[in-house]
């Protein structure tokens, strides 16, 4: 337990859409290096978008998966029903979120739900293998949010489109 202390103290402080002081490939090689090689493979395999549960999860894994499968069914759900045409109302999420700015606003603020429920049951988590995971997940998060450059966007669907015939 005392691994975890170490670990979890030295990790920085970590901002929904800013750049981390950390990098993903950084994180696991330090938490390689004081995980026991179980723990470390639970961690390193944990994904925020994953829909794959497994028998071997912690308890808290197999609840954020659980979720993030409701929630991917819910707005399919919701999705197809705005096609119809159909009236949908769900559970887990306001249709404001889906509903409101472009694709890349929705994305990010589809991003945005996971990060907040995770940080809802980060509290309970502190000096543990389910801390880490809730904190990969953080990265992993920002990670993608680092893939969304307006620029860069713009850039290479500029050399995309310039196809020479």
């Amino acid at each position: 337990m005392d691994k975890y202390y170490y670990v979890v103290a030295q990790l920085p402080l970590l901002t929904f859409d800013k750049e981390p002081a950390i990098t993903i490939a950084s994180f696991l090689q330090e938490t390689e290096k004081w995980l026991s090689s179980r723990d470390y493979a639970i961690l390193s395999r944990a994904r925020y978008d994953s829909t794959d549960i497994g028998i071997t999860k912690p308890g808290l894994l197999k609840e954020y998966i659980q979720m993030e499968v409701q929630f991917r069914t819910e707005l399919a759900t919701w999705r197809k029903a705005r096609q119809e045409g159909v009236d949908y109302k769900s559970e887990s999420f306001p249709a404001s979120l889906v509903k409101d700015g472009n694709p890349l606003e929705i994305e990010k603020a589809l991003l945005k739900r996971r990060w907040d429920k995770i940080a809802q049951v980060e509290p309970d988590h502190h000096f543990d293998l389910e801390f880490l995971i809730l904190y990969f997940f953080k990265l992993q998060i920002l990670e993608q949010l680092s893939l969304y450059n307006k620029e860069q966007g713009l850039e290479i669907f500029q050399k995309i489109s310039k196809v020479e015939i």
